[in-house]
């Protein structure tokens, strides 16, 4: 693929929502898990959101996130020999929606842990202490992740926190990539601590190969940050209208779906 294609993919995407049944053309699979779940608590205008890189605090252990394709099938080499690509690609997306929400206005910051490997996950320095921490306190908190490869991913969407009731900010990021069940996998250990988790994609096909691309690896982070940030704001603004609704999943879904069997490249283990 040239870079011009990837680029207008790139644009395309950062231009539109897709539909629900849809592929995304940079992002690839939506879930497609039943869920019924619709975020309608609204954010106070004082919120401050903080926004998180998935596993940050988990290389070398278990829940370091996935390698993705390129390397684990490919034999490509890490994009940074200390981290999966996962997190590589985590931090990434994650400063650029810091840098572009706030030069956007929002009230909108992230927070990197000092070690990359923090085995206690009650440690007051873990995401998940930080982010338990600062949803008790009245603000929103996002993790980013991308998903795993293959037949151990699920697909781009938003799995809502769990500590307290979904927002419009988690109801726009969910009609924008997609709606996860409220109790996936029985409830993952960032969403009980009052963290919702954004998948962006499976890390493989096209959206990887257009991130390790130096032609359009700043392209597409900074689209994929346009996107998420554009969702945030919709949430904080006005209840979105009919033209939005009709996205919504359908009321009578099942919410829950079977613990899967296989840890160690699925990016949303905790």
């Amino acid at each position: 693929m040239t870079a011009g294609v990837i680029l207008s993919a790139v644009m395309a995407t950062a231009a539109k929502t897709p539909h629900p049944q849809d592929d995304d053309p940079l992002t690839g699979v939506r879930v497609g898990l039943p869920a019924s779940w619709t975020g309608r608590a609204t954010p106070s205008e004082s919120m401050e959101i903080l926004v998180l890189a998935g596993h940050a605090d988990s290389q070398g252990i278990e829940g370091a996130g996935t390698s993705g394709a390129a390397v684990d099938r490919g034999g490509a080499r890490p994009m940074d020999a200390r981290m999966r690509d996962e997190l590589f690609w985590n931090r990434r997306v994650r400063d650029a929606v810091v840098t572009t929400g706030q030069a956007r206005g929002l009230k909108i910051r992230s927070y990197e842990p000092d070690q990359l490997t923090i085995a206690n996950e009650e440690d007051p320095r873990t995401n998940w202490s930080v982010g338990r921490r600062h949803h008790d306190a009245g603000g929103y908190v996002l993790e980013i992740h991308f998903d795993a490869y293959g037949r151990h991913g699920v697909g781009s969407g938003l799995i809502p926190n769990l500590r307290s009731p979904a927002t419009r900010i988690d109801e726009s990021l969910a009609l924008n990539f997609g709606r996860y069940p409220i109790n996936f996998r029985g409830g993952l250990g960032a969403p009980r601590r009052g963290i919702s988790i954004l998948e962006i994609g499976k890390l493989e096909g096209q959206l990887e190969r257009a991130l390790r691309a130096p032609q359009s690896r700043n392209a597409v982070v900074a689209a994929l940050a346009l996107r998420i940030v554009e969702a945030i704001e919709l949430g904080i603004g006005e209840t979105p209208g009919p033209a939005t609704q009709r996205l919504s999943s359908p009321p009578d879904a099942d919410d829950n779906v079977p613990q899967a069997m296989d840890r160690r490249t699925n990016a949303v283990d905790g």
